[in-house]
């Protein structure tokens, strides 16, 4: 896994993207400290892919809640989600 400086992976963004496209890793350093890393996208953790999907689904069914009352969610409603445990 290669490290690259800050402001040589700004000048080298394209090539750094392609990079992660063929599965390699890259490291990005601010000041000699690792800031970030680079991956290819298949690299997130399935646990990652997995809640997101949950959040966008809760967000699709507040969605249509919404266009069933013809109107928005209020805070308290929010509110009381949240305590019952749905988020």
């Amino acid at each position: 896994m290669e490290t690259v400086g800050l402001f040589e992976a700004k000048t080298h963004l394209s090539e750094l993207i392609a990079r992660a496209e063929r599965g390699e890793e890259v490291i990005i350093t601010r000041h000699n400290k690792p800031v970030a890393k680079l991956v290819p996208i298949s690299e997130v953790p399935a646990e990652v892919v997995e809640r997101r999907r949950r959040i966008a689904a809760e967000l699709q069914a507040i969605g249509r809640e919404m266009e069933q009352r013809g109107g928005p969610i209020t805070r308290e409603e929010i509110l009381e989600w949240v305590h019952e445990g749905r988020k």
